[in-house]
């Protein structure tokens, strides 16, 4: 318990820029739920089991609709179809983290890879440690938000009209933070071209999923040629 204790004490640093972005997106959540009706013990329950930010968002709009399952597995896919893609580079560094592993990718959020990609664990802390801590206290923050929000609407009162525009706030925020830490912008450019391409083509309900694949393809077969350019 006093190793685990350590641990999270070691990696909350590096987690206080989410916290503070979790902790309001997850209230807004939680208010946003309890306007249409559910209890504050929906939220949590959701934030503990389900844990995808935006699909949170778009769950709510599910579940004050008509019961169609084919309907929210094609939602819930192009909207989580990210995860498919950035998930399969962490392969390598969740390779040999034994029982942390199940959690480690259950727990992998945008705002999480960011931090396990670029920040490098305390001396005195194992790796397999580090992500576990970082992972947790995240989802720890969103737990929490998701549960004062939800408390909060069912004793206050709030328009709630525009709220879930909070995540893609959020996304615009993490580009921009990218953006500005590194000093090429190649694999951003491709990124913002396919997508609007696709968006173009294929209109806003369906171009997630053809973005996503054509930008791996992309980034795929210029692979060395960014690499090398990085590196220079």
């Amino acid at each position: 318990m006093q190793q685990k204790t350590k641990g999270l004490k070691a990696a909350f640093p590096y987690t206080i820029p989410i916290m503070t972005g979790y902790l309001f997106l997850g209230m807004a959540f939680g208010i946003l739920l309890n306007s249409k009706g559910y209890h504050f013990g929906w939220a949590v329950l959701m934030s503990i089991f389900i844990y995808a930010g935006s699909m949170q968002f778009v769950a709510v709009n599910l579940l004050t609709l008509a019961f169609n399952p084919l309907n929210a597995f094609l939602i819930t896919l192009m909207v989580n179809a990210r995860h498919l893609f950035y998930g399969l580079s962490m392969l390598g560094k969740f390779k040999g983290t034994g029982n942390k592993k199940p959690y480690l990718i259950f727990g992998l959020t945008d705002e999480t890879y960011s931090i396990l990609c670029s920040a490098e664990p305390p001396e005195s802390m194992d790796k397999n440690g580090f992500m576990f801590s970082v992972t947790i206290l995240n989802q720890f923050y969103w737990v929490a938000g998701s549960a004062a929000g939800a408390l909060l609407g069912a004793v206050f009162t709030f328009n709630a009209k525009g709220i879930d525009f909070v995540m893609t706030a959020l996304f615009v925020v993490i580009f921009v933070s990218q953006w500005q830490s590194q000093k090429k912008h190649a694999p951003a450019a491709i990124g913002i071209a396919v997508s609007v391409t696709c968006l173009l083509i294929f209109g806003p309900d369906h171009f997630i999923i053809p973005a996503m694949g054509l930008i791996t393809l992309v980034l795929t077969v210029f692979k060395k040629h960014i690499e090398t350019e990085a590196q220079t």
